[in-house]
């Protein structure tokens, strides 16, 4: 084990992620670049002090457990927690048991030159993992939610005011549709514990995601054409088109609007005014 290796890698990962990535409010009075190491440390579900002399080169080997908690909190490639595993344990990580979570930066570069489309990349249990400043002006400031919150099935079933989720007009489609991807998901990935407890909070907590799940589906056509309601663009309705990555397990939601209509005027607006917070005509 290479203790001095190891620690200056897991810095230098945890210096180039900003609070907003994982769901963190940046606050006012940080003075180093990136996670503090208690932030991280609580992303790995490890103790700060194990943490921190990890990065000091002061601690024991760490186990599998600590470095698939390590790469989950870290966003580490594939590349990045294979050179981990050879750090800390001399040996090649497992694959991960769990969907990719990574995204391809070709695929971000590919949502930033899209800026008349709201984009979004999902990974296979409807976690939103990447989007472009007009899917956060359209749909909703994803950086601003935790994590646990970006995911749209738990949004759909059980969150708050969930059968209007983002004011979407076809939720009983999505909501079939969803369904049996992710059935596909948890048969893709039976050792993986998020998705597992997913499934078993959605049967839990929605009688509708429970008969949908019971009726075994694990196929179904997406709605090409959606229609929500902003607060204030009001109705808009757009194409919708689905790009799966089937190498790492997601897909590409791209919005856009016919040429000349009145969503596409929505979405200009959208693309001036963002985020920012307006007062809207009631």
């Amino acid at each position: 084990m290479d203790r001095r290796e190891l620690g200056d890698f897991l810095r230098s990962r945890r210096e180039r992620i900003s609070p907003a990535d994982v769901g963190l409010p940046a606050g006012t009075r940080r003075r180093t670049p990136g996670l503090r190491r208690e932030e991280a440390a609580q992303l790995a579900f490890i103790s700060t002090e194990y943490y921190t002399r990890l990065e000091q080169a002061r601690a024991p080997r760490p186990s599998r457990e600590v470095l698939a908690g390590l790469t989950r909190a870290l966003r580490l490639s594939d590349a990045e927690r294979d050179h981990l595993h050879h750090l800390a344990l001399g040996a090649p990580a497992a694959p991960p048991a769990g969907p990719p979570r990574e995204v391809r930066q070709s695929i971000l570069d590919l949502l930033d030159r899209l800026p008349n489309a709201a984009a979004l990349v999902m990974s296979a249990m409807y976690e939103v993992i990447a989007w472009n400043d007009l899917a956060a002006a359209l749909l909703e400031d994803f950086s601003a939610l935790p994590r646990r919150d970006r995911n749209l099935v738990r949004r759909l079933f059980l969150g708050a005011g969930g059968r209007r989720l983002y004011g979407l007009s076809d939720v009983e489609a999505f909501a079939r549709f969803s369904t049996r991807r992710l059935r596909a998901a948890a048969a893709r990935y039976p050792d993986d514990p998020e998705v597992s407890e997913l499934v078993a909070e959605l049967l839990a907590g929605s009688d509708e995601f429970t008969r949908l799940w019971e009726s075994h589906d694990v196929t179904g056509e997406l709605n090409l054409r959606k229609t929500l309601r902003h607060p204030l663009v009001g109705t808009v309705t757009v194409n919708c088109d689905v790009l799966d990555l089937s190498d790492r397990d997601q897909h590409v939601v791209i919005y856009t609007a016919d040429p000349g209509s009145p969503a596409e005027e929505a979405l200009r607006l959208l693309s001036v005014v963002g985020t920012q917070r307006m007062d809207v005509p009631g």
